[in-house]
């Protein structure tokens, strides 16, 4: 704990405002309810402060966790051994340029950038508008639904790296693949993503949106705590199909269950914990592998 105390302490000397939190309960910063203290967290409000965070961390060796919205992320229940960042508090600025570029911080919300572009008649991220998470989290995992993806439409991306330095990457360096891109092993911080646009009609870039969040609403279990979609799409079928013909919908480890309502998320029903989520998930992999011969792998990201 004395490194976390160097931590606060030389961030306190550059950022005496700063907002930070010692112990604070990472089931508040998810959306599937889970998780344990974390030792001190930091709520950063500039892309400077962020930055220097970052700095600071590599010249004690420490190695932050940084977190979004929390809509992507299982945690353990335990105390975590990392400080944390959490960047949706404070860097949600969203700008938009006449030639329909979108920049948005880590911070903004996928819904507030596309009723942003919604409102300026720009189309293109339609299909992010139901996407719960942070432009931070999308882009490092190539967020996508309903037929599009980050990939489709950044144009850049600019990161504080593991080392601290700032560098700018195109679409094309930032290696994007199926929920999966260069950030997202790498243990940069995206600090903010450019977008490119076409112009549209507000009115139907808002019909397909109403259709899309209508779609969301009656086929995902919206009401329940959960991470999204808890695996990746395997080559040739659906994660959800295959957990349904294995017979494994609405089957229960303690707190966690496969959703009734759409087969491919976990959900808390009440009382889950870390544990229980994982068990839940090795034995829909061992079923589904048996039955099938196909290997799903996890799209939540699992932090312990």
């Amino acid at each position: 704990m004395d490194r976390f105390n160097d931590y606060i302490d030389a961030h306190l000397k550059k950022y005496p405002a700063a907002l930070w939190r010692k112990n604070e309960s990472m089931r508040d910063h998810t959306s599937f309810r889970i998780g344990g203290m974390a030792p001190v967290m930091f709520f950063p409000q500039s892309e400077g402060e962020v930055i220097h965070l970052m700095e600071t961390a590599v010249s004690l060796g420490i190695k932050p966790i940084v977190i979004g919205k929390g809509t992507n992320l299982l945690v353990y229940d335990g105390e975590l051994s990392s400080p944390v960042i959490q960047t949706v508090s404070g860097l949600n600025r969203i700008d938009i340029y006449e030639d329909g570029t979108v920049k948005c911080e880590c911070g903004a919300l996928l819904v507030s950038a596309a009723v942003s572009a919604m409102k300026a008649g720009l189309t293109g991220l339609e299909f992010a508008h139901g996407i719960p998470g942070s432009m931070g989290g999308a882009v490092l995992m190539n967020a996508g639904a309903y037929g599009g993806e980050m990939k489709d439409i950044v144009t850049s991306v600019r990161v504080v790296c593991n080392d601290g330095v700032i560098r700018e990457f195109s679409c094309e360096e930032s290696d994007f693949s199926y929920r999966h891109s260069r950030f997202s092993d790498a243990g940069d911080i995206i600090l903010s993503a450019k977008m490119k646009l076409d112009r549209g009609n507000p009115i139907e870039i808002k019909k397909r949106m109403e259709e899309l969040s209508l779609r969301r609403r009656e086929s995902q279990p919206l009401n329940m705590p959960s991470a999204g979609s808890t695996f990746k799409r395997p080559a040739g079928g659906y994660a959800a199909a295959l957990i349904d013909q294995a017979g494994l919908k609405g089957y229960s480890i303690g707190g966690a269950q496969v959703s009734e309502k759409h087969a491919g998320f976990v959900v808390n029903k009440g009382g889950a914990t870390f544990d229980d989520v994982c068990r839940l998930i090795e034995h829909i992999q061992k079923v589904v592998y048996a039955e099938s011969g196909i290997e799903l792998k996890p799209e939540i990201k699992i932090i312990k």
